[in-house]
């Protein structure tokens, strides 16, 4: 794999530590800023819809500049965007700091997932983008339960600062260790929009949402589910982000590798096997070591969906893979919005604090439908152009 992605995956591990990070320190926000746990979800919901609007609009300024100088400016508007929720004095405006970061994440990943794709051989493409998102997933494991731990220690605005100075190193990485990859002349808004035209990109974003949402149902309100009712203290709270992490990381890898081979048969078995596992957690989260292996299952199931998912996008926006790529990111965390609004919902009707893995359970088992009806689709679009008279090996296979 080239030394570039490397830097991909340092940027990557700074967004990862920043998105995932406020889930083990809610109940802190919440108490220095005197709003309920429900309504510091909001923070969650706020981030994931500035990447929903972020991620095509950054992506459509961008396409006039080179795709590095393009993630060079990203990252200076992370930097910019945790700085000012380490100084917010008020909820509002650490909500407007959480906006402002959220709006480099989507193009990140979409323009990063597009050079890593093209910085190797066909046959490696899922295997290089997992590399870039295995930042992602080290920064569960590394950068979100230190990130808790100094939140819980000293106090929140510090990890938002160590946050923002990643940011910084992973500018520089990019700076340094990112080729200068000319811009393709024929890339331009207009070009990009004709991927939206083919159902499977629309079908591929919608299993995005539906089963990258089931897993934030739960992970969302991973901490009072955990405090609250499993009987772990805050400060396990650390730990138990270490497992979901170690789970995103190996689900990754495991994504990656089978992604290249057999993309449909793996979306199967990891949707079908995150929504049991949701399911499960209802029983699950009020045993400790139950719980936790379920939450090691989580991020497995649920990180191994998104290398084969991202590349089925790019196979199928073919030509012009960089907005739609963009706006997939953005999917997942239209789903992570979703997900944290249904899951404070059903936590304040009531339902107590298992209820979000009910939720999660039904987007995943949701997600798994739509990826059999893809792939009904595809199976019929060959006798379709059989039946026009284009040979039928002129068409994707299923599987690829």
């Amino acid at each position: 794999m080239p030394l570039a992605l490397l830097a991909l995956a340092i940027g990557a591990f700074g967004i990862g530590t920043t998105e995932f990070v406020i889930m083990g320190l809610l109940p802190e926000i919440a108490g220095d800023y005197g709003v309920s746990i429900p309504t510091a979800g909001l923070l969650v919901t706020g981030y994931a819809l500035g990447v929903v609007i972020g991620a095509p609009l950054m992506t459509a300024l961008g396409t006039r500049v080179s795709r590095k100088r393009m993630l060079m400016l990203l990252m200076g508007l992370f930097v910019a965007g945790n700085l000012l929720s380490a100084f917010a004095p008020s909820f509002p405006l650490m909500l407007t700091g959480r906006i402002v970061t959220s709006l480099a994440h989507g193009a990140f990943f979409g323009i990063g997932s597009v050079v890593a794709a093209d910085l190797v051989a066909p046959e490696k493409k899922a295997g290089a983008i997992a590399a870039m998102f295995t930042g992602l997933t080290v920064a569960n494991i590394v950068g979100v339960p230190a990130g808790t731990f100094i939140g819980q220690a000293v106090g929140w605005r510090i990890t938002f600062g160590i946050v923002a100075a990643l940011g910084v190193v992973g500018l520089l990485g990019i700076a340094r260790l990112v080729p200068n990859m000319s811009r393709p002349e024929d890339t331009h808004l207009r070009r990009e929009l004709t991927a939206f035209r083919n159902p499977q990109v629309l079908l591929a974003m919608a299993m995005t949402v539906l089963g990258f949402g089931g897993v934030f149902a739960a992970i969302t309100y991973i901490a009072p589910m955990m405090t609250r009712v499993t009987g772990y203290s805050d400060g396990a709270v650390t730990w138990l982000l270490v497992l979901f992490g170690v789970g995103m990381f190996l689900g990754n890898l495991l994504g990656g590798r089978f992604a290249d081979r057999k993309l449909m048969p793996m979306l199967y078995g990891t949707l079908g096997g995150l929504a049991v596992v949701l399911a499960l957690f209802t029983l699950t989260a009020h045993n400790k070591i139950a719980a936790a292996v379920t939450i090691l299952l989580v991020g497995a199931l649920g990180f191994a969906t998104v290398p084969p998912l991202q590349k089925r996008v790019l196979d199928q926006a073919h030509g012009a893979p960089t907005l739609a790529s963009a706006v997939n990111i953005g999917a997942f965390n239209l789903g992570n919005a979703l997900a944290a609004w249904l899951g404070g919902m059903v936590i304040a009707s009531g339902l107590g604090y298992t209820a979000p893995n009910w939720v999660g359970a039904i987007l995943a088992a949701a997600a798994l439908a739509l990826a059999f009806w893809s792939a009904a689709l595809e199976r019929r679009a060959p006798a379709r152009e059989t039946a026009a008279g284009v040979p039928a090996a002129a068409s994707v296979p299923v599987h690829q």
